[in-house]
């Protein structure tokens, strides 16, 4: 009871009289009977930030579609110019300021300034006053409140509605308005954006992702395996900053680390010309490159760096193995395998030939020692990955905004599975001499993850080791295979030795004894909740399913990347659920933004899926309902104890 005393005496600071607790009571009480906020689920963004950027900016088709709703009566070519106005105000504005005199242009931006005025009032309509004006531009604030809550039917209102517009043509405000007020319809368009997984690698722009996520504050994370990857070259782990950049150089993106972050590659670049200048290193050629490359751009340069840090990290890999041997990953420590004589490697008793043998830092007594070049390189590059400013600032927000997996409005969002066993049991992992699983394994493995990240700058925490193991064992959540076969991949020709097998989850997250299983461990509603993840690229357009286990598992990785596009021919999925349904959107590949503004002609979403709710879901059914609901209680026990005399009002 003196806790309770001490807390209700804190939170009087905050309410110090009864009538400011009774006006928050009010207040609390009518959000809750507010509709639910929409969300948005995307996933395996891998680096595509262009086509990510355009799925924030139309909220993945949901502003066209308030567009059709509000203004039927327009054609397609208004409603279109109308949503393009809202989704690149800058760009429009100096498109048609090129095509139209100066009094076409000024009728034209009236009619876009008075749809944009009509289509903000109808979105705000689910918000209170309180949160609209958060989210207003405080150059226009009061402005835009008298425009969206003041009604133009009447008569002199029309009037007064009419003259705020005029005054801001006549002080020549009209682009910076639009602007402005296109960014606030864009915010309330989305109340909650989910990333669940994979911002990183592959694509060539994942520092812009992030900066686009860092900007906005309605966002959470559930880290997939090459975030936990990225994680972990910010945290200083020796084996993960090198396969950060052999990730980045498999896909011709070293500009992302030396033009985006401003890591200085040089060394890693000399190193790999004194070792390799006389190797063609086909084999690490980039993807989507081959041997018989243009010659105006010529890819054996990062081919070379490509292998020179593939080897690096195939070195690096047996230090973290070593120290966690209850993880079984003995089978990717390859190296002392090797014959040299005879240019195989052994596996499971089996000899198999190499494609390329050609390793010139490896010593064949020592296969796992770095050579002093290797280890001054990494020593260069691990400092530069742990003293990075904008790379530091990213690795904090994902920890500060990201997690192993989140429990959001009833559902369960992970990135790729919740580790089973052929049993259909969930698979049991010691860690530290004590056993985890199911949901005790993925919190055990969120708290390292945190650890490994705080305590960075220590010489030996060796909690760093974690983020290796999520990146590719076989207990991960983040991974959900048995094994990675990165060396096989690289120097055997046979497919078999590349097979890495699914965690037994994907097989049996289909039966419902299984499934009750995962929602029992994660204690949710069999009957309402789902679990959203992504990892696996499927494409329903070839037959793949997306909707899963009779609406109860919606896996959404539509292969944004372009690395993708020989898999997928869509360019990803969004989930929307908005307090009427959830609806599954798949989207057209997007090219660039400048042709879809060029052609105003939005890419193509279509609703693969729609899942009605029951009744329509209010405020008081959410996560942040529970929240103010506790509000509520705690402030109904500060109006008792004002009321009681135990807590005196202040001034």
């Amino acid at each position: 009871m003196p806790y309770q005393n001490k807390y209700l005496e804190l939170l009087s600071k905050e309410y110090p009289t009864i009538q400011m607790v009774a006006s928050e009571l009010i207040n609390l009480n009518a959000i809750l009977n507010l509709p639910k906020g929409t969300e948005i689920f995307i996933t395996d963004i891998h680096g595509e930030f262009d086509a990510f950027n355009h799925y924030l900016k139309n909220a993945s088709g949901i502003i066209k579609e308030k567009i059709d709703l509000i203004f039927p009566d327009l054609t397609e070519v208004e409603k279109n110019r109308l949503a393009f106005f809202i989704y690149y105000p800058t760009d429009m504005l100096n498109k048609y300021k090129q095509e139209l005199n100066g009094e076409n242009f000024q009728k034209l931006i009236n009619k876009q300034l008075t749809y944009m005025i009509l289509l903000a009032k109808e979105i705000v309509t689910k918000y209170t006053k309180s949160k609209v004006r958060k989210a207003l531009p405080e150059e226009f604030s009061y402005v835009i409140q008298e425009l969206i809550y003041e009604s133009s039917s009447h008569e002199d209102k029309e009037r007064y509605y009419q003259a705020i517009i005029e005054a801001i043509f006549l002080t020549k405000r009209e682009n910076k308005f639009i602007l402005q007020l296109s960014r606030f319809i864009r915010k309330l368009a989305i109340d909650q954006l989910h990333i669940v997984g994979d911002i990183f690698d592959r694509g060539p722009l994942p520092h812009l992702v992030m900066e686009k996520l860092v900007s906005m504050n309605n966002v959470d994370i559930q880290w997939g395996n090459h975030d936990i990857s990225f994680l972990g070259a910010a945290s200083g782990s020796r084996v993960m900053v090198a396969n950060v950049i052999r990730i980045a150089a498999r896909y011709n993106n070293l500009d992302c680390f030396e033009d985006g972050y401003g890591i200085n590659l040089i060394p890693l670049a000399r190193l790999a010309v004194k070792y390799y200048n006389n190797d063609d290193c086909s084999l690490f050629i980039p993807k989507g490159y081959s041997i018989n490359y243009n010659k105006t751009e010529d890819m054996s340069f990062v081919a070379k760096i490509h292998k020179a840090i593939s080897v690096i990290q195939f070195k690096l890999e047996k230090e973290v193995i070593s120290r966690k041997p209850g993880f079984n990953l003995e089978d990717r420590l390859l190296l002392d395998k090797i014959d040299f004589d005879n240019k195989t490697v052994r596996i499971d008793g089996k000899d198999y030939p190499l494609f390329d043998s050609n390793f010139p830092t490896i010593n064949p007594k020592k296969p796992y020692a770095l050579n002093k070049d290797e280890e001054e390189v990494l020593s260069h590059l691990t400092l530069l990955f742990l003293h990075n400013e904008m790379l530091q600032k990213h690795a904090r927000y994902m920890m500060q905004n990201g997690s192993m997996y989140l429990k959001y409005n009833n559902n369960l969002l992970f990135h790729a599975a919740i580790p089973l066993t052929e049993n259909r049991d969930f698979l049991r992992q010691e860690i530290n001499g004590k056993e985890y699983y199911g949901k005790s394994l993925l919190d055990e493995f969120d708290r390292l993850v945190r650890s490994a990240f705080l305590n960075r700058y220590e010489k030996d925490n060796f909690d760093k080791d974690y983020f290796y193991i999520l990146w590719q064992g076989g207990s991960s959540p983040l991974f959900g295979k048995h094994s990675m076969k990165t060396f096989e991949r690289y120097f055997l020709s046979d497919k078999k030795s590349h097979k890495e097998i699914n965690n037994p989850y994907y097989k049996f997250r289909l039966e419902d004894d299984v499934l009750k299983m995962i929602y029992d461990e994660f204690e949710l509603d069999f009957n309402k909740s789902k679990i959203i993840n992504g990892h696996v690229p499927l494409d329903v357009t070839k037959g793949d399913q997306v909707v899963l286990a009779n609406r109860r598992i919606y896996s959404i990785d539509g292969g944004m990347s372009k690395e993708y596009s020989n898999k997928t021919t869509m360019g990803g999925y969004s989930l929307i659920s908005d307090s009427h349904a959830y609806f599954l959107v798949s989207h057209e590949r997007f090219d660039t933004y400048q042709a879809l503004i060029d052609s105003e002609k939005d890419i193509v979403s279509v609703t693969r899926s729609e899942e009605l709710n029951t009744r329509r879901t209010y405020i008081y059914d959410t996560n942040k309902g529970a929240e103010l609901k506790e509000s509520i209680n705690d402030l109904l026990q500060l109006l008792d104890a004002y009321r009681a005399g135990t807590v005196t009002e202040k001034k």
